[in-house]
């Protein structure tokens, strides 16, 4: 699979562009504030109906302008397959494939599998526990359907849970019969979300580990930990011992909702002893081995995008970075960078054909 086509319209700064691209490496160079980013954000959004870096869909329309529009061209195996994704102030995002318009955009999650590297991943080490809950559950629904509609109705039980813990406290009145309904269902949901989170790190943890010694040389030992209520205790057993606890907050304070990742290196939180490096390379190795479980398990391989992976990596992780990419076990590549000449040196070794965009 490759993205052959590219059109972009009032998508955030970029006013009307197009781009034919290589089916294996393409790089976009040139100064911060020009685009390079919005490129690559705009793959992301055809893969994924979203922004990887703003979530609000309005704020992706460009400034003074009604509606933003990204079309995309894939060779798919033997077919080809367009993409369109737009939206119009006042209307709900349109997402459509081969002219016909998706219901629901978690249909299409999974069906065009992609992997971004990108400095704002940087907040999976720094933000919150749903930050990294996001990563989790990103990485198995492209390949899972059932968790990810598993997850979308947990998330929807867990809200009617929490409103209806606000509607006893607010009426000082408590009903356990009509609680134990929604409970239920949490527990059915929460127990398959938990098992399938389990299996996945079992499976992905090695592949990371694999990844990180590659990239720093096997200099540093790091770890990656699924952490979860769950692991002690049912979330059946979890929601009753935690009942007065959640009237008292009015909100449900247990669940697979609370789940984390915790990333180490030498057993310390990389978040605290690691450098920028090491972390950097961290972040790397987990969205490198993200890309492997992906193609082995969903038999496509992904499109990666690199944004600006080459800042703050010394020259020997540059050039580990470069020998994974350079197998055949790698599809189509996109590249930004702020220096043309070190990024044309960089692809060059790959000894694969590669086409510079000079964005002005």
């Amino acid at each position: 699979m490759h993205l052959q086509k590219l059109s972009l319209v009032n998508f955030k700064n970029i006013e009307s562009q197009s781009f034919d691209f290589q089916s294996k490496i393409n790089c976009f160079v040139g100064d911060n504030g020009i685009g390079k980013t919005t490129v690559l954000d705009a793959i992301y959004y055809l893969s994924f109906a979203k922004s990887y870096f703003n979530p609000i869909a309005l704020q992706n329309i460009r400034h003074g302008e009604d509606f933003f529009m990204i079309e995309g061209t894939y060779a798919l195996q033997d077919r080809e397959e367009k993409i369109l994704c737009s939206m119009k102030r006042g209307q709900k995002k349109i997402l459509k494939r081969n002219d016909k318009v998706y219901e629901k955009f978690s249909e299409h999650i999974g069906q065009l599998p992609l992997v971004i590297i990108s400095p704002a991943d940087s907040d999976l080490i720094v933000e919150g526990s749903d930050t990294r809950r996001k990563f989790i559950d990103g990485v198995i629904s492209q390949q899972d359907k059932n968790y990810l509609q598993n997850l979308i109705q947990y998330n929807k039980v867990l809200s009617q849970r929490n409103a209806l813990l606000k509607y006893f406290a607010a009426n000082r009145t408590f009903d356990a019969l009509n609680l134990k309904i929604y409970d239920e269902q949490l527990i059915r949901y929460g127990r398959e979300i938990y098992e399938k989170r389990v299996a996945f790190l079992r499976d992905f943890t090695p592949i990371f580990n694999e990844k990180y010694k590659l990239i720093s040389q096997q200099k540093e030992q790091v770890q990656l930990k699924y952490v979860s209520q769950l692991h002690e205790q049912s979330l059946e057993g979890l929601l009753a011992s935690s009942l007065e606890r959640d009237r008292s907050l009015q909100y449900t304070s247990v669940g697979i909702h609370k789940d984390d990742l915790s990333f180490e290196i030498e057993g310390y939180p990389i978040k605290k002893f690691g450098s920028q490096g090491q972390q950097k390379s961290y972040l790397i190795a987990l969205k490198l081995a993200q890309f492997e479980f992906i193609k082995k398990l969903g038999h496509i391989t992904p499109i990666l995008l690199l944004d600006d992976i080459f800042d703050k990596l010394d020259e020997h992780r540059v050039i580990q970075i470069v020998n994974l990419v350079n197998g055949d076990e790698f599809g189509q590549l996109f590249i930004t960078d702020t220096h043309a000449d070190r990024t044309e040196a960089v692809v060059k070794k790959t000894q694969q054909a590669y086409e510079i965009f000079k964005l002005n």
